[in-house]
């Protein structure tokens, strides 16, 4: 096939997801008021505690086998590559723009977490159900993208919910101290308005003078409790100093693991152990399947994933369009990452790795992980932000711009992906 005719192909589930981003956007303007702040908020709750599992385990569980996950073995290293050299270039932004602290954590998040699972499942099976691509013929081109797509929203959504969520946690707590610090400074305290001696010598009624003088020895009471309570916090920092090591590491074995027991990994696990049992596949998956109704129901709970979350996106961009509270250059910054620099080192870490035999043959195995380097930001940065009220606006306006240049970008990255592979 030629260039532009692979064009055409890569160019179609962009604009899928383009249209839906609309309907969401126009959903949410002040003229028809469907899709609020507060609605999209609850709706985000919802796809994150129902659809968004019920999509990943009902993937998984149908269409990857144990034979699969040995064989894709690779696959978990290259999105962990993604992550790794994201989150280095992302670092480096920080580090070179010197962003507000509270956004060091999304800024590194919008550059190492790309949308490994919605994409993928919208993206992977539309260009196979697409005339001329260079995969094969298109139910199986289809089924086996699905497979791929699946495992990488399981892999995606591990690294997402535990390194990605930690992030934004990070973000949240010194956005909120930094709250905490402005409402300290702006708090009134009239003790401190003007000098005591200079009232001393102008005041002309004696109990305005008493006034006073008491005023400053309340200021003296005041700075040396100021003092106790320094000294107390020195003090407990010192205790927390000589907190024992395994104190530290149970606390962060904790944090680990409720990072790992929220929903969409959890349901990514089970997916994983379902799809690789055999006896537990059979017991959900088949025409005679004893539990098939309740993989139906899981799973038509998990068709609303990708089209609630897509609007919820295009909602979140009219929000992006209204702030303008985050610097040209750091827009800049993460998309010329995003869409530049990851995918060149992705092209070179698939060329390596089937180089050296650790890949199958299958090109699309290979299209599927060179688009996992291309990717625009996770959506689930944007329930994160959400979860936390943390960076929501800042986030608004990155997202609106990685996802208007994701929709060229992704579309001639494909392409040459395709050209490459064909």
């Amino acid at each position: 096939m030629g260039f532009w005719s692979l064009f055409e192909v890569a160019s179609m589930p962009i604009l899928q997801v383009l249209l839906i981003s609309i309907l969401g956007a126009f959903l949410a303007t002040d003229y028809l008021n469907l899709l609020p702040a507060d609605a999209r908020k609850s709706l985000n709750k919802i796809v994150f505690m129902v659809f968004t599992p019920s999509l990943v385990f009902a993937s998984l569980s149908k269409t990857v086998t144990l034979q699969d996950i040995i064989s894709w073995w690779f696959m978990p290293v290259n999105i962990a590559l993604t992550f790794l050299f994201g989150g280095i270039l992302g670092w480096l932004v920080v580090k070179i723009l010197r962003p507000k602290p509270h956004l060091e954590g999304l800024i590194i998040a919008t550059c190492s977490s790309g949308n490994l699972g919605n994409l993928l499942l919208i993206i992977v099976p539309a260009i196979c159900n697409e005339d001329g691509t260079p995969f094969g013929e298109r139910n199986i081109c289809s089924s086996v993208g699905l497979s791929y797509a699946s495992f990488s929203m399981a892999i995606g959504g591990f690294f997402i919910w535990t390194y990605t969520y930690q992030l934004i946690r990070t973000s949240s707590m010194k956005f909120k101290a930094l709250e905490a610090t402005e409402e300290v400074s702006k708090a009134p305290n009239n003790d401190f308005d003007s000098d005591g001696q200079t009232r001393l010598l102008k005041e002309e009624d004696p109990e305005q003078v008493a006034l006073t003088v008491s005023s400053i020895k309340s200021v003296d009471d005041t700075e040396n409790e100021v003092t106790q309570i320094v000294a107390q916090e020195s003090a407990s920092r010192l205790e927390k100093r000589n907190v024992s090591f395994w104190n530290k590491l149970t606390g962060v074995l904790q944090q680990i693991q409720e990072e790992l027991l929220a929903p969409p990994t959890l349901a990514a696990i089970l997916g994983l152990i379902f799809g690789a049992i055999s006896w537990l596949r059979n017991l959900m998956v088949g025409d005679d399947a004893p539990l098939r109704v309740i993989q139906d129901s899981i799973q038509l709970l998990g068709d609303g994933t990708i089209p609630c979350i897509t609007l919820i996106l295009g909602g979140n961009l009219t929000q992006g369009l209204r702030s303008s509270k985050v610097k040209l250059s750091i827009i800049i910054g993460v998309v010329f990452v995003r869409y530049v620099l990851l995918p060149l080192i992705g092209i070179w870490v698939v060329k390596a790795a089937a180089h050296l035999g650790f890949l199958p043959s299958d090109p699309l195995y290979h299209f599927v992980l060179l688009v996992q380097f291309t990717l625009p930001p996770a959506m689930n940065i944007g329930t994160m932000t959400q979860q936390f009220d943390v960076g929501q606006e800042e986030c608004s306006v990155l997202f609106l711009w990685t996802y208007v240049v994701a929709a060229v970008a992704l579309t001639v990255w494909s392409t040459v992906y395709m050209w490459i592979l064909s």
